[in-house]
């Protein structure tokens, strides 16, 4: 049977470090958002052709001075060229298309999409907004299907998950878009599944296993549980990767998704059932 409880402190320690480090360069340098929070401008120019990206780079730096961020699509059929950037005016966005058309002959600009700084801010506001929301709905749900120090167990490492996945974005200044919270908000159901799964079981062996302490009832859950959350997380992982290093396309998406699975599989077995214990043993201490 495995000691998790007994080493508390180490995952806490752990934890608190990474959360410390992430916080501290949102702190100082802010999360990098993209223009669909900051506003801006999304260009995707077809290519119809192979040819460089630092080329293409090249002419929209001489507009955007390293302000931008490009990203080549290639499904087989179209091969395109997708242009992000919060500092570019309406002549200036002429001028570098007009450029690309005339060193690329075969490009075609295919669409282009400009976000407002307001609407970005709305946007901010309502992710946030459904972030609580989810949190509050996950924190009454598993409070009345076990007990709400189960609940609050779970929150905290929901909170976890999110704060280092958000942490490691800081700290990595990958830009935020929409799809990110889309992909946190994905992360807290995935994770959440997780927890319930071992706290089901410590809730089954509370009825049978009555006279053993609270950390070797917790201990033994998560010995019983322990494969089945490895097996689970890796066939979810190694899906995610290989779509990832694949689809590029999608990689706002599985990106955060990869670091957030991750990270929920390691907090619902080092994280949830040790504050569990924490707050259990400091009921029995109150009443004592």
């Amino acid at each position: 049977m495995l000691k998790i409880v007994e080493k508390t402190k180490i995952w806490f320690a752990m934890s608190l470090l990474i959360i410390v480090i992430g916080m501290g360069f949102m702190a100082t340098k802010g999360l990098n958002l993209g223009i669909d929070f900051k506003g801006g401008t999304a260009l995707t120019v077809g290519m119809n052709q192979q040819f460089n990206k630092a080329d293409v780079d090249k002419i929209v730096d001489k507009v955007a001075k390293g302000e931008y961020l490009s990203k080549t699509v290639n499904d087989g059929k179209n091969i395109e060229i997708t242009v992000k950037s919060d500092v570019l005016s309406a002549d200036q966005i002429a001028t570098m298309v007009r450029d690309i058309n005339t060193n690329f002959k075969s490009s075609k600009l295919i669409s282009q999409n400009t976000v407002g700084g307001s609407i970005g801010s709305e946007l901010e506001s309502k992710a946030i907004k459904a972030l609580i929301f989810a949190t509050i709905c996950m924190l009454i749900y598993v409070g009345l299907r076990f007990e709400f120090k189960f609940g609050a167990a779970a929150i905290i490492a929901l909170l976890h998950d999110v704060l280092i996945t958000v942490g490691v974005y800081a700290v990595f200044r990958i830009p935020v878009n929409a799809t990110f919270i889309a992909a946190i908000l994905t992360v807290i159901g995935y994770s959440i599944n997780d927890t319930i799964v071992i706290f089901d079981r410590i809730r089954e062996n509370q009825r049978i296993m009555r006279k053993a302490s609270v950390e070797q009832i917790v201990n033994k859950s998560i010995t019983q549980t322990l494969s089945r959350s490895i097996n689970t997380v890796m066939t979810v992982l190694i899906s995610i990767i290989a779509v990832y290093a694949l689809v590029p396309s999608i990689r706002e998406l599985s990106g955060p998704l990869i670091i957030g699975i991750a990270v929920g599989c390691y907090s619902s077995i080092f994280i949830a059932s040790p504050v569990w214990v924490l707050l259990k043993n400091r009921k029995k201490k109150a009443t004592a």
